[in-house]
């Protein structure tokens, strides 16, 4: 069951992050260009050179891209149910070289049920533990910090798969804005108890029961809550907004790590069962695509 925003009271002060925005740099025509490519990528296996290697590009631009691939992916059924976000943490943004946070769409395409395997589709998978919120009340245009909290429903241990399609993850914020922030996966693990202090939550990341990483809630901008209403701005400055019954991945608490065939990746924290997933052993290999200039083949 839901719970209001009495259980969910430990956020320190908001620090008020902003992003960068812009104007557009691209045509329309180069736009959906860039959405059919990324489409394309992802669908075919292919690994490509970042746009910023070959022309300007604004955040305004990568967000208008983010939107188009959306909307190809709805076009064939796919079902927004939330957002994630991205670089909420310092140590995703050391290791990735992005200064800035920035989010994504979730689809219904991208849930994995806990213990579940990949996608064989994938390219080049890696793995972060994050706290997820859904919540259970629609988050108004100018919010603060104790609006966001009121509107929290549950909160879970969850994964995040991510998967670029930039080549071995050499991109710059406007590159893997465009990529949808890199989602590919999001597996939902324990509900956490009302009352829990989000921030303080110790996460322990496994890759095949050895320690790959550990962190805490409180390194999302200070708390999960802030992360949440720097979204809840974000999307509110582009039209758009936080909706009852979204899901809202808040951000990598450790650096992510590669999965690799035959790879199990958990996530846990004291007093819950781990939420898991993995990668099959072996798959049949997809089709490979005629090789271009601007594009790789996937990974071995």
């Amino acid at each position: 069951m839901s719970q209001g925003h009495a259980h969910w009271d430990h956020a320190p002060p908001d620090k008020g992050w902003t992003a960068p925005g812009g104007r557009w740099a691209m045509g329309p025509a180069r736009l959906q260009r860039w959405a059919a490519t990324i489409d394309a990528a992802h669908r075919q296996g292919w690994l490509l050179q970042p746009i910023t290697d070959t022309e300007p590009v604004t955040l305004t631009d990568a967000y208008t891209i983010q939107e188009l691939l959306t909307a190809r992916r709805t076009a064939r059924g796919a079902r927004p149910i939330g957002w994630k976000l991205g670089y909420t943490s310092a140590a995703m943004r050391e290791q990735m070289g992005v200064d800035a946070p920035n989010y994504g769409p979730l689809t219904d395409q991208m849930v994995l049920a806990d213990g579940g395997a990949l996608s064989v589709e994938l390219i080049q998978p890696r793995a972060e533990p994050e706290i997820a919120i859904r919540l259970h009340t629609d988050v108004r245009p100018g919010t603060t910090v104790e609006h966001v909290r009121a509107a929290i429903g549950d909160a879970y241990l969850a994964l995040e798969i991510v998967d670029s399609v930039w080549q071995d993850y050499r991109f710059r914020l406007e590159d893997n804005t465009a990529d949808g922030s890199s989602a590919a996966h999001v597996v939902l693990g324990p509900a956490l108890h009302p009352g829990t202090d989000l921030g303080a939550l110790r996460v322990v990341l496994r890759r095949n029961g050895a320690v790959a990483g550990t962190g805490h809630g409180r390194a999302v901008m200070g708390h999960p809550v802030h992360a949440l209403t720097w979204l809840a701005r974000e999307l509110s400055r582009r039209g758009k907004g936080l909706r009852a019954g979204d899901v809202v991945l808040t951000g990598g608490l450790t650096a992510a790590v590669p999965v690799r065939p035959g790879d199990v990746i958990s996530a846990a924290v004291s007093g819950y069962p781990p939420v898991t997933v993995h990668r099959r052993a072996t798959a049949a290999p997809p089709d490979v695509p005629e090789r271009s200039p601007s594009v790789s083949t996937r990974e071995g």
